[in-house]
């Protein structure tokens, strides 16, 4: 079974946000942000998540967190979640400096989704701040759902692309800094994705201390090159040597159509950790069975035709 546990839902009000941004008027102001990045227009919540669908069902994957990745749109990813529940895990982006973002986590939690995604760099805060620390105690109200916070190198290529400006601050995304919280909250899964982006040796001292702490495999992971000689096979071969196969979820960062679901990054990191010495059972775990596990569905679930 193949679970991804990192896809983005770039739904219409994503790119109405960025066309927003751009200073664009309201009328036709996705279909000129997906005209000018040469993307297709989603008509849709709803016919974004069923494309979706056929596309994880076209490549054997049975289930995918999918991310608001603006904050504000959770609502989306909760509809797509809602008319999917059995493929589909909703994560939101949240900025908790906001007056509002209690409130956000509460009205994600009653509406389903499972996960909070915190990106420090780019809403410019501390993760050992005040701020965080009550999105922590209240995620930790709601069994089932993650914390997730990107740390590290964070590029959004999509504002480049735009021409929009990405003032992000890297001294806010130390994976070290949520040892704390990690710790005081040991029912919390805290998800780090993309290895720790460029900050591997602090992610895997965190997961080494803190067994709530995962890490996502997910994107093609450039970050390698600010560690000369370092190649996919070592990194899955130090972080399964670590952490264990038990706290490492794939993932694949998808976001965009017609690329849709990125195969070439499964295909890369399973003969990655096959040449790091992973056994089948260690492979499986990897690949859908931790993710299928920390989110488990109630009830029967569809998977696809073809695994």
């Amino acid at each position: 079974m193949i679970c991804d546990a990192h896809v983005h839902f770039f739904s219409p009000g994503f790119f109405d946000t960025l066309g927003a941004q751009q200073g664009l008027p309201a009328e036709g102001r996705v279909g000129a942000v997906t005209g000018a990045l040469g993307w297709d227009e989603p008509a849709s919540v709803a016919a974004l998540a069923d494309r979706f669908v056929g596309e994880l069902d076209r490549h054997g994957v049975a289930r995918a967190v999918l991310i608001a990745s603006t904050p504000g749109d959770e609502a989306s990813v909760a509809a797509a979640a809602s008319a999917h529940p059995g493929r589909f895990i909703g994560f939101y982006m949240l900025d908790p400096t906001r007056d509002d973002a209690l409130d956000r986590v509460a009205w994600s939690a009653a509406h389903g989704l499972r996960g909070v995604c915190l990106f420090p760099a780019m809403h410019r805060y501390a993760l050992h701040s005040p701020e965080v620390a009550r999105v922590f105690t209240a995620v930790a109200s709601s069994p089932g759902t993650a914390i997730f916070v990107h740390c590290g190198v964070l590029s959004v290529g999509v504002r480049a692309r735009l021409g929009l400006p990405s003032p992000f601050d890297m001294r806010f995304g130390n994976p070290l800094h949520l040892q704390g919280l990690a710790l005081s909250h040991p029912h919390v899964p805290v998800v780090i994705p993309h290895f720790g982006a460029g900050l591997f040796r602090e992610a895997l001292m965190l997961g080494d201390v803190c067994p709530n702490v995962y890490l996502d495999t997910s994107s093609s992971n450039g970050w390698m090159k600010y560690t000369p000689g370092l190649t996919l096979i070592e990194v899955f071969r130090t972080a399964l040597a670590v952490m264990g196969a038990e706290r490492l979820l794939f993932g694949t960062d998808s976001s965009f159509f017609p690329r849709g679901w990125v195969r070439r990054v499964f295909d890369d990191q399973r003969a990655a950790m096959t040449a790091a010495g992973a056994t089948a059972d260690q492979m499986a775990l990897v690949t859908g069975g931790n993710l299928d596990r920390l989110f488990p569905i109630d009830g029967p679930r569809r998977l696809p035709a073809r695994a």
